[in-house]
């Protein structure tokens, strides 16, 4: 067995011919040209977004990091509500999944963002603002997963709203 057999639960069968007439598999997902363009074109988007709120708000130095922190949440409510109206109307694939990759992983991943919230605190921690720091690392984790729940339900609401009026 090779690396790559152990990685994905054991050896593959070698002895099964490939029927010329089934439909070629597909590539994974993350080499997609398709899938990779949807993410990119997003990932512009989700970018000036960014961009733009931190210009209309910046946070000075030495500032608690309120903007950051609105936008992180902001993006986690968004998205809890977008993945779980993607999958409430039906698998991913088609048309929702390129709704997934462009506006989910593109726009809300570029939105958000993991490395100012990481640098932020390091910053904090650094001016020693250890409680602001502790705060800041709390209320992004904590109120994000909420958020991302807040997200989930007024989505399923939504959905079930929607059903009630067919």
């Amino acid at each position: 067995m090779n690396d790559f057999d152990e990685m994905h639960g054991g050896a593959a069968d070698r002895s099964v011919p490939v029927d010329p007439d089934s439909p070629t598999p597909s590539r994974p997902l993350h080499i997609q040209p398709a899938a990779i363009a949807a993410v990119a074109l997003g990932g512009l988007v989700g970018t000036g977004i960014r961009y733009g709120a931190e210009s209309a708000f910046p946070t000075g130095s030495g500032s608690f990091p309120f903007t950051t922190l609105l936008i992180n949440l902001t993006g986690a409510f968004v998205l809890g509500m977008l993945l779980e109206r993607l999958v409430l109307s039906g698998p991913d694939d088609g048309w929702r999944r390129r709704i997934r990759l462009c506006v989910g992983t593109g726009v809300l991943g570029s939105y958000t963002t993991y490395s100012s919230f990481a640098l932020e605190t390091v910053e904090l921690l650094r001016d020693h603002r250890v409680v602001a720091a502790g705060v800041y690392m709390a209320v992004s984790v904590i109120i994000g997963t909420i958020a991302a729940g807040a997200g989930i339900v007024l989505a399923q609401r939504i959905g079930s709203r929607a059903e009630e009026q067919r």
